[in-house]
């Protein structure tokens, strides 16, 4: 059984994220311990709210140390809602602008939609390749609750195979997943998407 540790910085449905990482198959504790996060075989960086507040947290516990020196040596990181937003380089938020970890380029703006915040089922388009969404049909509807999100994708081509994207529609189509290597990442809340989000966090424990 890997262990995998939920990152509690103050953000996040953390007992719902441990229960269900649970459910799928791992050992997994919830703590802002350096050493544990860092030396997990998988990390889960949940995130709720403003992406300026997760992002305060996200530093007070030395989090975007944890999750770059994890990817440096090629060790999975798994991002859920406002921690997917948090990977980009930058979020707009009533005019402010907030650094992100800049794993990947973009920034995390609000969705152009006629209600917002995004809240419940929807389906998403997800690439050839993609283990996140293996076993799963292209109907299968998954949890959001968002306003904001990441409208473009911008990382230009490049020496590396280029992170597999997957994208919802609310309005507007919007990033709803990236596969890139050791660093995944949702949109929406595996958690809380029932069966399907089940078969997601599974094929995620699979990589680990």
């Amino acid at each position: 059984m890997k262990n995998v540790v939920v990152l509690d910085y103050g953000s996040g449905n953390l007992r719902s994220a441990e229960r269900a990482v649970a459910r799928a198959g791992a050992d997994v504790t919830v703590t802002a311990d350096f050493d544990a996060a860092l030396n997990a075989d998988g990390l889960v960086v949940p995130g709720v709210g403003a992406f300026a507040a997760c992002m305060s947290g996200l530093r007070g516990v030395r989090g975007e140390q944890i999750i770059g020196r994890r990817l440096a040596g090629g060790r999975p990181v798994l991002g859920i809602c406002v921690g997917m937003q948090i990977l980009f380089e930058k979020g707009v938020e009533h005019g402010i602008t907030t650094d992100g970890c800049a794993e990947w380029p973009g920034v995390v703006e609000r969705i152009e939609a006629p209600i917002l915040p995004h809240m419940g089922w929807n389906t998403v388009e997800s690439p050839e390749g993609t283990v996140l969404f293996a076993g799963l049909d292209p109907d299968t509807r998954f949890y959001f609750v968002h306003s904001y999100g990441v409208r473009r994708w911008d990382m230009p081509p490049g020496r590396f195979t280029p992170p597999l994207v997957t994208w919802s529609e609310h309005g507007e189509r919007f990033v709803a997943a990236v596969e890139n290597g050791p660093l995944s990442a949702t949109q929406f809340h595996p958690e809380k998407s029932g069966d399907a989000g089940a078969v997601v966090l599974k094929n995620w424990l699979s990589t680990l």
